[in-house]
């Protein structure tokens, strides 16, 4: 935090255990190293200012939610029309996952902010349709189809299918297809 601003004990606290946690959050959400640092920085920053009114218990979906609508207003804004590189740097990934996690991660950074928004959420941080909603500040049902039409995306641009019968479903649905 800045030199001229208190910062109480808890919001340090905070800010020392929960750090790392948002930054992968972050990373996911931006899918660049020091985008996802600005937005952490910029997010905490925004919630120091209001930490006596931020409740505990809630902290990590206020800072969630601050860290999606920066990362949603940085790609509306004409910064945004930076493309990344192709060449992923480095980086430790297990073997028998290496090709289809660059796979995912590339059609998952091709997703509108918002689908990408609710994957994050639901699959990286495991949080309900509900707590989803929140965190976006929209209804469960907005939730459920950027989800199913997220799936879509990402199902059509990586291949990868699980063919559960839920599977089928969606695939049909989204195809116009029912089975007799």
């Amino acid at each position: 935090m800045g030199a001229g601003l208190p910062v109480s004990a808890d919001f340090g606290e905070y800010v020392r255990t929960r750090r790392p946690a948002l930054l992968r959050f972050a990373l996911a959400m931006s899918g660049n190293p020091s985008d996802a640092e600005d937005l952490v920085q910029t997010a905490l920053t925004r919630t120091a200012v209001r930490w006596h009114s931020v409740e505990l218990e809630r902290a990590d979906a206020y800072v969630r939610k601050a860290i999606v609508r920066l990362h949603i207003n940085r790609w509306r804004s004409p910064r945004s029309r930076e493309r990344a590189s192709a060449n992923v740097p480095d980086q430790p990934v297990a073997p028998e996952d290496s090709e289809t996690r660059q796979v995912v991660w590339a059609a998952l950074a091709k997703l509108p902010p918002r689908q990408r928004a609710v994957i994050v959420l639901r699959y990286y941080e495991d949080l309900s349709e509900a707590d989803i909603a929140a965190v976006l500040g929209c209804s469960k049902g907005t939730v459920k189809s950027q989800a199913a039409k997220a799936m879509v995306h990402l199902r059509g641009m990586t291949g990868l299918r699980d063919d559960s019968p839920a599977e089928r479903e969606a695939t049909e649905r989204h195809h116009g297809r029912s089975q007799p």
